[in-house]
């Protein structure tokens, strides 16, 4: 099973979210920390990627009504939690995932909410020979 932990770092969140200055990056410690959890992630053999997020200050959102697109720039002040990076495990359960992000060195006032990513076999095997056709079509590999 594959599953996302997205975490929501304090930091980013409300008004101090809204305020961090440009180019912030977390501090070398707290960058060392997460280094050595990602290792031991990659070294467990469960880590299939990972990435951080720049503040939301620095993104864009684009949201659709009456089938037309509208760009909002960041901050975005109705969010009340603000993504700041993933990981994508591989691993046997939900239980597991969690173990995982027990294990974090997160600060006081993150988050990490975890979710479990579709595979294709969760799909009816209609919906299956439809993408696999379509992926074929694109010369993408399923």
């Amino acid at each position: 099973m594959r599953f996302m932990m997205l975490m929501i770092p304090g930091v980013y969140q409300g008004k101090s979210g809204a305020e961090l200055k440009e180019g912030f990056v977390p501090s070398a410690e707290a960058v060392s920390k997460m280094m050595k959890f990602n290792f031991d992630m990659g070294n467990a053999g469960v880590l299939v990627t990972l990435d951080g997020l720049h503040p939301a200050a620095k993104g864009a959102r684009v949201s659709f009504n009456d089938g037309a697109g509208a760009v909002t720039d960041g901050p975005f002040a109705e969010t009340k939690e603000v993504v700041g990076g993933y990981w994508i495990i591989k691993v046997n359960s939900k239980q597991e995932a969690i173990e995982w992000a027990l294990k974090c060195p997160a600060e006081d006032g993150d988050a990490i909410e975890i979710r479990q990513l579709f595979d294709m076999e969760d799909f009816p095997e209609e919906v299956q020979e439809e993408v696999k056709s379509r992926h074929a079509e694109a010369g993408i590999e399923v």
